[in-house]
């Protein structure tokens, strides 16, 4: 690539609007679009797995780095607000001192600037101002720097997997519609017929003729309307309860990291995306295979009796398809920022529902109204922006037409009085000219339609194309005979992206089996890391991971997870009776032994005291549980799942001495192995053995009888 190439003198290139998906990958975003400008068209998939992001955020070093992986120059620049016009554009700006976004023009006091978050944006320099901190980075091509499509390109057979009996429905629907369509062909010869022929000769035996005839099309017309309206349900019904299964299953094995990553509104909106899709596909395009089916045969009709009227149809529809693509680049615009609003709207409330208590508490009652006021007040003015555009549209809909039936009937009526055509035929010229126009106006609509369905695919194939964990392995999941550890650890490292440092540094223990472990070290030291990974939570970068003497990676996490229970700090209840969150909604419960590991966990007392006993209805929030009663009912239901291995992080923090000392001394009873994270020396003393972490290596690895009698 010439050094000149980096000189940019065409009006043509379109920077595409990339939108963030997770929460700190707005640099990433910023630098997919940069690079798509410059002919390295990628999307935030392929780039996520090639450069995985902190969760805490990217910096300006690490997008310098990002870019020159990519061949592309970076010139990080400090610079006032008035020297914005100076930059090269497209470049990435610092926004709100937690933000990148793409400055794509200057232009006198105007600014475009792409925000990852919220889309294409049109602000003054005075709306920047508030926003940019004065740091800038540019970027363009260097000599290695190669043009080329690397994209994970999205088929809708692998967003929603096999539909049973799909093809076989829509070829049942699509025969009844043509059905249909051919009756409608047929209807404008009845008033042809009874104009030129009925009327003129005043045959009144004709027209009972033709009015039983066309009589009994209509009522057949009406019984196959209503057969395929019936298919339509039943298809729809049915693929939208396939689709929504199918997206849900795979949601469900993502990775809980991509959780971790995004706001709870934003997965629910992806989520919904499914209607849409499923909408556009089972409606919408056998709609527009029958338009464009009919468009054919009803400009043959038209060209038979008028090729000169059939021609002034023809240029309306033309001009019709190019009003509906100028509007179509702000209408996406539009509805992708009233999806993103809305979603942002959406997960506000959810979170101020969820922690009503804690915002009482604190009185920030009307600091949460007026944030979420001001959502809502963001996702109407999108809306209204669509509905505006709307308005534009169906005025220029409605002048077009207007004037092409005024047209059509002058130059019609000019033809009835030159004798050159009968006034039925007028009639039925323009009954199939309404019917062209519809099709033809119709089978745009549906072409805009599924590529405006283009936002709802690329939504939802967030979750879809976010590859599962591995739930099977290679190996026999049976523990292996005679295991002398639960688990084995050999220099263990692990970071959370490529651009963190390691958390876990060569970590190396074994654990025996039934032997009782607590973790401990100061905050932030990475034991609860390790928990997650040895759960298989997080994949270790380095090092081997052996759980009843099998490696976790030959493995699979399903092996893994039917021999472990865990009482994690972030742990939920779920709405449900006591009883079924103890025996997580077993399809066959075990009353006796859910009672017995409430016994243990030391809460069956506690629940017999509740009017309704086991049946006492939870769930994450909305009940009057408290803290430590929460605790060992989290306990119970790891206990339930009888266990080789119980991992606890801070299980116990909420229940006083006696209590806790109580419910460790039952569970010994139980002989398994137990990891516990603990900071309180009452739990560290309930441990046969201490492994202290310190700057993400083993510290110290002592028995406690040996501290103790020291």
């Amino acid at each position: 690539m010439k050094f000149t190439d980096k000189l940019s003198f065409g009006l043509t290139k379109k920077i595409p609007t990339i939108l963030q998906t997770e929460a700190t990958e707005c640099g990433l975003a910023c630098i997919t679009m940069i690079a798509h400008y410059h002919g390295y068209e990628s999307d935030l998939l392929t780039l996520r797995r090639r450069f995985s992001i902190s969760q805490k955020g990217s910096n300006l070093a690490q997008l310098i780095s990002i870019s020159n992986q990519l061949n592309m120059v970076t010139r990080p620049l400090k610079l006032d607000l008035t020297e914005l016009d100076q930059l090269k554009t497209p470049c990435i700006l610092h926004w709100d001192f937690n933000h990148f976004v793409v400055l794509e023009s200057v232009s006198g006091n105007k600014v475009v600037i792409l925000d990852p978050a919220f889309g294409k944006r049109h602000m003054t320099m005075q709306e920047v101002s508030k926003h940019f901190t004065g740091v800038a980075l540019e970027l363009w091509p260097n000599t290695n720097f190669e043009k080329k499509e690397e994209k994970n390109h999205i088929q809708l057979s692998g967003l929603f997997g096999r539909i049973k009996g799909l093809w076989k429905s829509l070829g049942q629907v699509l025969v009844l519609a043509l059905v249909l369509e051919v009756f409608s062909l047929v209807s404008p010869f009845f008033m042809q017929w009874v104009i030129d022929h009925v009327i003129v000769s005043a045959d009144r035996d004709l027209l009972t003729i033709l009015a039983i005839g066309f009589g009994m099309l209509m009522l057949l017309q009406q019984f196959i309307s209503l057969l395929r309206s019936w298919i339509m349900m039943y298809m729809s019904t049915h693929l939208s309860v396939q689709w929504q299964a199918n997206v849900f299953n795979h949601l469900i094995n993502v990775p809980v990291s991509y959780f971790e990553r995004r706001s709870l509104g934003d997965v629910v909106s992806r989520f919904g995306s499914i209607g849409n899709i499923q909408q556009t596909l089972t409606t919408t395009f056998l709609e527009a295979i029958l338009d464009g089916l009919m468009t054919v045969f009803t400009l043959i009709l038209m060209f038979i009796y008028s090729p000169k009227l059939a021609l002034v149809a023809i240029i309306t529809m033309v001009i019709y398809g190019i009003i509906r693509w100028i509007w179509y680049s702000p209408l996406r615009r539009a509805t992708e920022a009233q999806i993103i609003h809305a979603a942002k709207q959406s997960s506000h409330f959810m979170e101020t529902v969820r922690g009503a208590k804690t915002i009482k508490l604190f009185q920030r009652q009307e600091v949460r109204r007026s944030t979420w006021l001001s959502l809502l007040v963001n996702q109407i003015n999108a809306d209204l922006t669509t509905q505006k555009l709307g308005l534009g549209f169906r005025l220029a809909n409605g002048t077009l037409f207007g004037f092409e039936n005024i047209i059509i009937v002058w130059m019609g009526a000019s033809l009835v009085l030159d004798g050159n055509f009968t006034v039925g035929a007028l009639m039925a010229f323009i009954a199939y000219k309404n019917q062209f126009d519809g099709r033809v106006a119709g089978l745009i609509d549906k072409y805009v339609q599924l590529k405006m369905l283009q936002i709802d695919v690329e939504r939802l194939s967030d979750i879809v194309l976010t590859e599962p964990e591995k739930l099977f392995g290679e190996v026999d999941h049976a523990a292996a005979e005679n295991t002398e550890f639960a688990i084995s650890v050999k220099n263990l490292k692990f970071k959370y992206s490529e651009n963190d440092p390691y958390v876990l540094k060569g970590v190396n223990f074994q654990i025996p089996v039934n032997q009782s472990v607590a973790i401990v070290g100061p905050t932030g030291c990475g034991k609860t890391t390790l928990l997650h990974v040895l759960l298989g939570v997080f994949p270790q970068n380095e090092g081997e991971i052996e759980v009843m003497g099998k490696n976790i990676e030959k493995l699979g996490l399903n092996a893994i997870r039917d021999q472990v229970a865990t009482v994690l700090q972030d742990d939920v209840l779920f709405a449900g009776s006591i009883a079924d969150n103890i025996n997580f909604f077993d399809d066959k419960p075990d009353q006796e032994w859910v009672e017995k590991c409430a016994d243990i966990a030391a809460v069956h007392q506690d629940i017999m005291m509740m009017p309704m006993g086991y049946q006492t209805l939870v769930g994450d929030i909305g009940n009057m549980l408290s803290g430590g009663q929460k605790q060992r009912i989290l306990l119970a239901r790891a206990l339930y799942k009888k266990p080789k291995i119980l991992f606890m992080d801070e299980a116990t923090s909420h229940l006083d001495v006696q209590k806790e000392h109580e419910v460790n001394e039952k569970i010994k009873q139980l002989n398994i192995t137990r990891i516990l994270i603990a900071h309180r020396p009452e739990t560290i003393a309930s441990a046969d053995r201490i492994i202290a972490l310190q700057d993400g290596v083993v510290a110290q690895d002592v028995l406690v009888k040996d501290v103790k009698t020291s």
